[in-house]
């Protein structure tokens, strides 16, 4: 074969293809950047951990071993997402939603929920434990999604637009402070915001809403006394540094010391008791900054921004209006969580507990992430030239597996039965002694000038 039909011209052609102009470019992007940036994730959560861990639980590998578990449990559903159809994925939306917002209600009940540093956002089953709020954010990308595109036709009309989207993701909220959770809060606002961007909200009306919350964030922050002052001590750390304003200066203090290299993985200081507060989980940066310096920390950030942008070229080359919102609305919570809290590590932001997605210890917030990364897979995979490129190499496979089965098989006469081989078996007492053989064994030949060495 020759021309556009033969496989080896196909693939050299294939070759001379700019690596962002192939078919796969986004899925690998995201796989790498994602694989990166787990597996940095494991490596700091040992180092960060590995002190208090040895004063809590006598071995300094616990928390580590506990956040490898999470991850091998979290692989296979990034693998089993990465594989279904986008149907799939439309028909977890409201079950999920449903159960989102049973969790959140019963993590405000006393009993249920776990109170830990004055904030009720834990359901502790044995050894599991359960932060709803993670939970909520897929649950608001599925749901959004797909109920919005079920009403395309009617969102012309603002009220189809904004009911019952913009009540149910306030009500989510109003639940998220009640815990309290102001970052989870703010995390699960961005989800529903940028799919009402995709979708094309009139500006006017966009604005409207946006204001709205920000004026109701604003009273919040002024209703409660330590809002207030959290962002007073945000605004200069240091005028309180061993009262409200003590882990941001630690935080800072981290990052100072590390320089551009770093003081070597494992050599860090401030993860030692009684310095710097939550080292593998929201300060995790600030760890990263001291022992892999400056270049660590811009790496981490720059993986960030790989990811980011596969996640906007996937949601921009869909032709389905589902996987442009649910990866649009994905791409944003996990950017904006992490713009968040490496804000808050460096000083811009306020500290809002939020952790850094793929990167912090936590099960619970890791589990969630793997499998709206495994559904980004699987959009990057139903792209329209990705989806064509994978029919194409399956049908190349399923053809040369026919071909080599074919080749493995020999025809046969018809009422003919195979001839058994040859073995030229001969007995272990020599050939003269079968018996009734008339001094030749059964099944052996003897090659024509070849001297008979018994008789001899």
């Amino acid at each position: 074969r020759s021309g556009d039909d033969d496989p080896v011209d196909r693939e050299t052609a294939e070759l001379r293809v700019p690596l962002l102009d192939r078919p796969l470019a986004s899925y690998y992007l995201l796989l790498s950047s994602a694989s990166l940036l787990l597996l940095l994730g494991l490596v700091m959560v040992l180092s960060a951990s590995s002190v208090r861990s040895y004063a809590l639980f006598g071995s300094a590998y616990t928390l580590f071993i506990r956040q490898a578990i999470w991850v091998g449990i979290g692989l296979p559903i990034v693998v089993a997402a990465s594989r279904l159809p986008v149907r799939a994925f439309r028909a977890f939306a409201y079950p999920l939603l449903a159960g989102t917002v049973f969790l959140l209600m019963a993590v405000l009940v006393p009993g249920i929920g776990s109170v830990r540093g004055g904030a009720r956002q834990w359901i502790v089953v044995g050894p599991i434990t359960i932060q709803p709020s993670e939970l909520a954010k897929i649950a608001l990308v599925l749901w959004c999604s797909d109920l919005l595109v079920r009403k395309r036709r009617l969102l012309a009309d603002p009220k189809h637009l904004f009911i019952p989207l913009v009540p149910m993701f306030l009500f989510i909220d109003l639940l998220l402070l009640l815990e309290p959770d102001l970052g989870g809060a703010i995390c699960v606002t961005v989800v529903p915001l940028t799919i009402l961007w995709v979708i094309g909200t009139p500006k006017r009306f966009y604005g409207a809403v946006l204001g709205s919350m920000i004026l109701a964030a604003s009273v919040l922050a002024v209703v409660e006394p330590y809002r207030i002052r959290r962002l007073l001590s945000f605004t200069d750390p240091f005028a309180d540094a061993s009262g409200d304003g003590f882990q941001a200066v630690q935080g800072i203090y981290a990052l100072s010391t590390g320089g551009w290299w770093g003081d070597g993985l494992g050599a860090s200081r401030a993860k030692w008791p009684e310095l710097l507060p939550a080292v593998h989980t929201d300060f995790i940066l600030a760890i990263i900054g001291e022992e892999l310096g400056l270049i660590g920390s811009l790496v981490v950030v720059g993986l960030f921004g790989v990811l980011g942008y596969a996640g906007l070229r996937i949601a921009h080359r869909s032709d389905d209006l589902f996987v442009r919102l649910a990866a649009a609305g994905v791409t944003a919570w996990i950017i904006v969580q992490a713009v968040v809290n490496m804000g808050a590590v460096v000083g811009l932001l306020p500290i809002t507990g939020v952790t850094l997605p793929l990167v912090s210890f936590g099960g619970s917030a890791l589990l969630p992430t793997l499998a709206a990364l495994g559904m980004l897979l699987s959009f990057a995979r139903s792209e329209p030239a990705a989806a064509k490129y994978l029919a194409r190499r399956a049908e190349e496979r399923r053809s040369a597996r026919a071909e080599r089965a074919g080749a493995r098989r020999r025809p046969r006469l018809p009422g003919r039965r195979a001839r058994r081989p040859d073995l030229e078996l001969v007995p272990a007492d020599g050939p003269d002694t079968a018996s009734g053989t008339g001094g030749r064994a059964t099944g052996t030949r003897r090659s024509a000038g070849r001297p008979d060495v018994t008789s001899s």
